[in-house]
């Protein structure tokens, strides 16, 4: 019901119709937490205890149920309270060295000129996959200083290589341009908020990158706004909940664009199974070269699948498949320029059911109006 919108109980959907059922109210759940707390105050009560804090590990206090199924389970070492003379809750703050991270270190210091002045700054690297966040902090930076709009285009230039560590470029908004000769592991361009993320093996490999793996899983969870290039494949779970960020991959793995609502990716291969599943708005295109995608990879219950007709829309998927090939070097890409009128041939346009609706009866709309406007000049 989540994924169809349909939520019979007004609770998980958009549909005004079904939130009017809803006919709960947020005294309700303030009396219900009331109870709680009262009834959390009589346990305590009863175990001679004032605070929470004098709770925590005084597992002396639990004791297994009797009477039960698996009474053979011994859970006496579980509930063992060990003799030590340290606390058993927190007292001491967690220190997560921001300070000293790769951003703090490696990146701030050079990025001044185009955080106090907006003046174009590149910046070249080597990573290993310690690195974790690479990226993050220094957009958080820009962010700050110059707000949501961040700076004009490629002002903040990140050229790296290497074998990055989870969430690369997570949350990077405009004027950051984050670019990795290697590859990267999971969540790169988690919330990708503007910036733009260049990825492609290093120039001495010899594989085919478009037959290889180069990012892990989860890339551009929850992008909201940027784009991607990536030379390679992808794992699964690629741009689950992207809402606006444009991307172009070789191939993925399953579960891509899982609960997309908007945003455009290209994929220049195969992807595995269940592509699409809960997406309720944005577009895919997908290289079906194989002819198997519209037979069993995609999940049908919200989406529909179409050729290729409009000629401003297949001019837009043709921009992107060119800077893909303008950022990393792409061979995929640059075969199907070559041959672009049998490459239009072989994509599938997925696109939600509801959200071409809405498209049409937006562009009918946007008709009549000039319609009438021009009758009436």
């Amino acid at each position: 019901k989540c994924h169809l919108n349909t939520c019979p109980v007004g609770v998980a959907t958009q549909d005004p119709s079904l939130r009017a059922k809803f006919t709960g109210h947020p005294d309700s759940i303030i009396n219900f937490m009331r109870f709680v707390a009262e009834e959390l105050r009589e346990i305590m009560a009863e175990l001679g205890f004032a605070t929470l804090d004098e709770m925590v590990g005084r597992t002396d206090c639990l004791k297994q149920r009797e009477g039960v199924s698996h009474k053979s389970v011994d859970v006496s070492s579980i509930l063992m309270r060990p003799d030590v003379s340290d606390s058993p809750r927190q007292v001491v703050t967690q220190s997560h060295d921001i300070e000293s991270g790769f951003d703090a270190r490696e990146l701030l210091p050079l990025a001044v000129p185009a955080l106090e002045r907006g003046e174009a700054v590149i910046i070249e690297k080597k990573i290993s996959n310690m690195n974790r966040s690479v990226g993050t902090l220094l957009g958080s930076e820009v962010t700050r200083r110059h707000g949501a709009a961040g700076l004009d285009e490629d002002t903040l230039s990140l050229k790296l290589r290497g074998s990055a560590g989870q969430s690369l470029g997570a949350f990077i908004p405009s004027g950051v341009t984050l670019e990795l000769q290697g590859d990267a592991n999971d969540y790169v361009g988690k919330g990708l908020s503007g910036g733009k993320i260049i990825v492609y093996p290093p120039s001495s490999s010899m594989f085919a990158a478009e037959a290889n793996v180069i990012l892990g899983n989860v890339a551009l969870y929850g992008a909201t706004s940027g784009e991607a290039y990536i030379r390679g494949k992808a794992g699964e779970r690629f741009a689950v909940r992207n809402s606006g960020a444009m991307a172009v991959v070789e191939g993925l793995g399953e579960h891509g664009c899982e609960y997309m609502t908007g945003g455009r990716v290209v994929v220049l291969g195969s992807v595995g199974r269940n592509f699409a599943a809960g997406m309720s708005g944005g577009t895919a295109y997908i290289l079906d070269e194989e002819q198997v995608f519209a037979k069993y990879r995609y999940n049908k219950a919200m989406v529909a699948l179409e050729s290729l007709e409009d000629s401003e829309e297949i001019l837009e998927l043709r921009r992107l498949i060119e800077r893909h090939a303008e950022y990393t070097g792409s061979d995929r890409a640059k075969n199907a320029l070559r041959s672009w009128k049998s490459t239009v041939s072989n994509f599938i346009k997925v696109i939600p059911v509801e959200y071409r609706r809405i498209l049409r009866e937006r562009a009918s709309i946007v008709a009549d109006s000039g319609t009438r406007l021009a009758e009436q000049n």
